[in-house]
């Protein structure tokens, strides 16, 4: 039977060719748009993890450092790190701003106490030792060396580092305290949390600690949205790939008719059909699957941001597939099923 059934293929290979390119575009947006999910996620890990606090102290009712406008005094740090439980605490500063020179591009903005908490790691250059210097991601373009313009201040890039990037692949530049506080502040010595190492037992009256936990669900809440929408969007993509499989199979089931009547009138019974159709609609799935890691290779990097396809993402695609294959075949058994064997002779 399967032998029959790959030289039905064989024999429509334009047709087939056809479906698998556009099941393949299909099944390359659902892994992009996991990609892009996975990616958002991602992000919100490695800027908390790349600031390395254990607490962030924010003012009281403030349900983040990175979405709330409320500010605290940046001195505050003092009396947290002299607090029992508390290693070390400092001020960030966390801005959005726009960058002018050398390009127009919204940025986001972390001012850390240089020699303090909240340093990044650079893979090229060095970090800040003082106001006036900055280190900004990969994805922003600008190299060690270049000066940049941002809210109003001049800054030369000492360093560049990798994976600093939140809200929906924004660059992130690590400057001074003093640069962000002028930037964001007027100048006034304020901070957006208090971080440290360790958690205080007493806190200053009218503050909050936070855990890294509780900030990146602070973080994730303004995705919540976004990522349900993309969520949608691949289960509207999954179905349309069933229907384009399942249109397929039943024109294929169609033109097989009087094959079908041949296999009754010899006595096969209609689990054979079925095996037969299942497996053209598998087929064509998993070519469509193969054909689409290859798409997804070719159209991410020209997203704005970046795209990141997990291992157990392509192998979910295979098993996806492969259900939808057999969900498709539906569409043409009961045709198969109905044939009247007298067909097979001629008969009406």
């Amino acid at each position: 039977m399967w032998m029959i059934s790959l030289r039905d293929l064989q024999f429509r290979h334009r047709r087939f060719s056809i479906a698998v390119l556009a099941t393949s575009l299909v099944f390359a947006m659902t892994l992009l748009m996991a990609g892009v999910s996975a990616s958002l996620h991602n992000e919100i890990r490695r800027i908390t993890d790349v600031i390395g606090a254990d607490s962030w102290v924010v003012a009281h009712g403030t349900l983040g450092p990175f979405t709330g406008a409320t500010v605290v005094r940046a001195d505050t740090a003092e009396a947290i790190a002299a607090s029992a439980g508390v290693e070390a605490a400092d001020p960030l500063v966390i801005l959005r701003s726009a960058m002018q020179e050398p390009v127009d591009l919204d940025v986001n903005i972390i001012g850390y106490r240089i020699g303090g908490l909240g340093s990044p790691p650079v893979t090229e250059g060095r970090t800040p030792r003082g106001p006036g210097e900055a280190v900004v991601d990969s994805f922003l373009g600008v190299g060690v060396g270049e000066r940049m313009s941002v809210g109003g201040r001049t800054l030369e890039v000492t360093g560049v580092a990798d994976g600093i990037t939140f809200y929906f692949g924004t660059p992130t530049m690590f400057v001074s305290l003093e640069d962000a506080q002028r930037i964001g502040f007027s100048g006034k010595p304020l901070a957006s949390t208090i971080i440290a190492k360790g958690r205080p037992t007493s806190l200053p009256e009218g503050l909050d600690v936070l855990d890294s936990g509780q900030v990146r669900a602070d973080l994730e809440r303004p995705l919540a949205s976004g990522s349900q929408s993309i969520d949608f969007i691949s289960a509207l993509l999954w179905l349309t790939a069933a229907g384009i499989v399942g249109s397929i199979i039943y024109v294929s089931a169609l033109d097989r008719t009087r094959d079908f009547a041949v296999l009754k009138a010899t006595g096969a019974p209609n689990r054979t059909l079925m095996m037969d159709l299942a497996l053209q609609a598998i087929v064509l799935s998993v070519a469509s699957a193969i054909l689409a890691i290859g798409l997804t290779q070719l159209l991410g990097p020209t997203f704005p941001f970046a795209v990141e396809i997990s291992s157990s993402s392509y192998v979910s695609l295979f098993g996806i597939a492969i259900s939808v294959g057999l969900l498709a075949s539906i569409a043409g058994l009961r045709r198969a099923v109905g044939v009247d064997p007298a067909l097979a002779f001629g008969g009406a």
